[in-house]
């Protein structure tokens, strides 16, 4: 059957109920048509005062499909963030489903764009993003790429706006403009789904975020109270609270006195018997010349060779009963035990598993 539309990717037209029936809604037609005119009598004007030439009635013809074209590609482009909370994850077409879920559909309508606001999550989508940018950014559709560089950009304008973990947020940056700069020198080679010229603007625009974060300069606040005002026992409390070594690298260039408490060898011990096993420690022993073991030295070296353990304030679930992925709101199972979802089990909360970043990603391996 052939098509009658202007454009295959049109939304359509919009129809109104009447008493005589249906009938086309004309103020969206007539409106375009209007910009047309305009559009053609300002080429009339410029033609007619350089050539004294007119457009003819096949140029108007195409300059009115383009114009209307160019306004439904740019409806087609506006930016919609789905905001629900659960998604069933189902991998094979079954009687009563078709289809499945794929990494970019999980990735579309779960709420990320909220996720980013709370603090418990952030790091969470951050490490998420961080992992679809190394190995999965090319399985994502058209409109999980638009969604995936849109949450990117929240996040960043966020960090320059709160100064909230930019060193996060500048390895995400790094590991992904390393991987368009591989698929674009590779284009051909592998599937990249989009025009190239976009994902040329897309790397441009990381380069300039990158370049923003590296002028980021954290602003003094005055309130008074400080660190250095802190007993010396609450300092060293604060630094066994951290679990990763650059966040404690990092405050101990603060003062000389948190220099002198982030070299503490028990901290970095701690630290190490957290991250890793200890057959591990064995493989990349480091002494000191009096034959001490050097745990600041072993950990960074460990870290090379070793993933280390991920903690995060909240994490999306997975319900085993009901194959279905979703946020968990604790305020509301505290005051309603509200699980999130519609689970149909006797008790949903033994069914619950936290799911990690790269569990996310290996959910939606076929």
């Amino acid at each position: 059957m052939p098509f009658l539309g202007q454009d295959w990717r049109s939304p359509g037209w919009s129809w109104i109920k009447t008493e005589d029936g249906w009938k086309r809604c004309d103020s969206c037609s007539q409106e375009l048509e209007r910009e047309t005119d305009q559009c053609s009598l300002s080429h009339n004007i410029i033609l007619n005062s350089e050539n004294e030439e007119v457009f003819s009635n096949e140029e108007r013809e195409y300059a009115s499909k383009k114009r209307k074209k160019d306004h439904f590609r740019s409806d087609a482009n506006s930016q919609s963030f789905y905001r629900e909370k659960w998604i069933y994850v189902h991998k094979e077409s079954t009687k009563e489903r078709h289809g499945y879920c794929t990494l970019g559909e999980a990735f579309n309508r779960l709420d990320f764009s909220s996720a980013i606001q709370d603090t418990r999550r952030f790091n969470y989508v951050v490490k998420l993003l961080e992992l679809i940018a190394k190995s999965q950014l090319t399985s994502l559709s058209g409109v999980a790429q638009k969604n995936y560089f849109n949450i990117l950009d929240k996040i960043v304008q966020k960090v320059l706006r709160d100064h909230h973990n930019p060193r996060l947020i500048k390895n995400l940056l790094q590991d992904l403009s390393s991987t368009l700069c591989v698929l674009i020198r590779g284009v051909g080679k592998s599937v990249l789904v989009g025009n190239i010229n976009i994902w040329i603007c897309r790397l441009e625009t990381i380069l300039s975020w990158q370049q923003q974060l590296q002028n980021l300069q954290m602003a003094k606040v005055d309130t008074g109270l400080t660190l250095v005002d802190l007993p010396l026992h609450m300092l060293s409390n604060i630094l066994y609270r951290f679990s990763d070594g650059w966040d404690i690298v990092t405050l101990g260039q603060v003062t000389p006195t948190l220099h002198v408490l982030s070299e503490d060898r028990q901290l970095w011990k701690k630290l190490c018997q957290y991250h890793f096993a200890e057959k591990q420690f064995c493989r990349h022993l480091i002494l000191s010349e009096k034959g001490h073991v050097e745990w600041k030295l072993m950990y960074f070296a460990l870290e090379k060779h070793y993933p280390t353990k991920e903690q995060y304030g909240d994490t999306l679930h997975f319900c085993r009963h009901c194959s279905i992925l979703f946020w968990k709101d604790y305020h509301l199972a505290l005051l309603f035990k509200d699980s999130g979802h519609p689970c149909t089990a006797a008790d949903p909360n033994s069914c619950f598993t936290p799911v990690s970043p790269q569990h996310f990603i290996d959910l939606f391996k076929y």
